[in-house]
């Protein structure tokens, strides 16, 4: 029987690198292939190692419905992806330079980024990735390409709730140490966990991800881990997905909990998820670099007012669950209201401070629970329009962010409104795409239909014997 023709991969991934892989590493027995859901969620499998070099060249099957599914993983049937097309089969297929192996599993595993087609090799645009693909193909048509990094914030929690039912700071993996004090920038702090943090690194520097400074956030048990800015925005985007997996697993394995809700503590602040953006243009040339410092260019001004403007109807890409909200409050680190200024953490939109050559926008609305290639997606979408429009940003907020927040362009109060918002936004069908824009907000409907339906302990504290 003849070999059958090897099939053409849409993502321009090759056997030949799934071959070098496997000879530079023979102890390699297994690898995770990771799909990105619409709620930033690594779905997929395990294969073996001798299906790696089938799974390059011919893809793998995987149903249309895993692009469906809400944050526990059940089909939304509002997506159009389940019984309205028979629960088909699409084809992932790898995307080329992520192959990479895992650090510390046993037996030895890699992990390989896929994404999705349909089966004649057109994108499936419910997949995430193609929706950031599509703003960065957009503007590079306008000779522009952007560059970015997120920062990574979030919670190392003991794996089991303290005797009044709520989440508690993880012990000191060094030493069993205890610490319910905020401890913000603390050094000695940090020095508790330096075993799964050394782990994390090591991931990191295997995957090819450069993992940067790591602080004591603002809150007991809380991090924060900077990532190296990159000159491509999808390869940032990665790097998150990615630093996020190993950064569970490695916390796992050091027996506590790391914790990617945006606000997993009722009294202290949330975990954002800030990203950074700069445009280049053919040149290199950062666009955003004014020629004197503080004499910010129309390219910044009119990107921070596209911004702006796109705000409130993007709001549910930024805070996509009913946990999202609870993080913005006033005085929080969270912002309130679309407002921009110069070195200035209250509020959403900051030009850091720094050299002129890497001016940039910091991006402060998302929580870490946020799909990153879905917020960079929309980011870049109200950069452009910024651009097209000429939309001047209005006047900057000096001083406290949040005192200004009853003059500021409104955003929605709260999950239910964003839901709303996005779902009638035609800018976010633009962003995203119609397919994905669908996806995501039919998605997010179910989900606040799950939760409006639950009753929640509060009710029964507040009701049950008072009404």
């Amino acid at each position: 029987m003849k070999d059958r023709p090897m099939t053409p991969s849409p993502t321009g991934s090759t056997p030949a690198e799934a071959e070098a892989f496997l000879a530079e590493h023979p102890e390699i027995e297994a690898f995770d292939i990771v799909l990105t859901d619409a709620n930033g969620i690594g779905r997929g499998k395990i294969i073996r190692r001798h299906e790696l070099p089938g799974l390059y060249s011919g893809g793998r099957h995987l149903p249309i419905s895993i692009l469906g599914l809400d944050i526990c993983g059940e089909d939304v049937h509002e997506t159009g992806l389940i019984w309205d097309q028979g629960d088909g089969d699409l084809k992932a297929w790898p995307i080329p330079g992520t192959l990479k192996p895992l650090h510390g599993t046993n037996p030895p595993r890699g992990e390989l980024l896929m994404s999705m087609y349909h089966l004649d090799g057109t994108e499936m645009t419910s997949d995430p990735r193609h929706a950031l693909a599509r703003q960065v193909a957009a503007m590079a048509a306008e000779g522009l390409y952007p560059a970015g990094a997120f920062e990574l914030e979030f919670f190392l929690l003991d794996p089991k709730l303290d005797d009044q039912g709520y989440a508690r700071p993880a012990a000191a993996v060094l030493d069993g140490r205890r610490s319910d004090k905020t401890e913000v920038y603390s050094v000695d702090h940090l020095h508790g966990m330096e075993p799964l943090f050394s782990d994390i690194y090591r991931a990191a520097e295997l995957m090819g991800i450069r993992a940067e400074t790591v602080i004591s956030e603002y809150a007991p048990g809380q991090y924060e881990l900077t990532l190296h800015y990159r000159t491509d925005v999808m390869v940032a985007a990665d790097d998150l997905v990615r630093l996020k997996r190993i950064v569970r697993l490695q916390a796992r394995r050091h027996g506590v909990t790391a914790c990617f809700m945006a606000k997993p503590v009722e009294k202290y602040a949330g975990s954002g998820m800030h990203f950074h953006v700069s445009l280049q243009d053919a040149s290199g040339r950062n666009i955003f670099a004014e020629a004197s410092e503080g004499q910010w260019n129309e390219a910044i001004r009119h990107a921070i007012g596209g911004l702006r403007a796109t705000m409130g109807e993007s709001m549910l890409v930024f805070a996509p669950h009913a946990n999202s909200w609870r993080r913005f409050a006033s005085q929080s680190y969270a912002p309130v209201s679309p407002s921009w200024g110069v070195n200035n953490r209250s509020v959403a939109l900051r030009i850091p401070a720094g050299p002129v050559a890497a001016r940039r926008v910091e991006h402060r609305p998302s929580g870490v629970d946020a799909n990153p290639y879905l917020v960079a997606a929309t980011v870049l979408a109200g950069v452009r329009k910024g651009l097209a429009e000429h939309i001047d940003p209005g006047p900057e907020t000096t001083g406290n962010g949040y005192a200004g927040e009853a003059e500021a362009l409104p955003i929605p109060g709260d999950w239910r409104e964003a839901i709303s918002a996005a779902t009638g936004s035609a800018f976010l069908r633009d962003a995203l795409g119609t397919d994905m824009h669908r996806t995501f907000c039919a998605i997010k409907a179910a989900e606040y239909a799950r939760v409006a339906r639950t009753i929640a302990d509060v009710d029964y504290d507040l009701y049950l014997h008072t009404v």
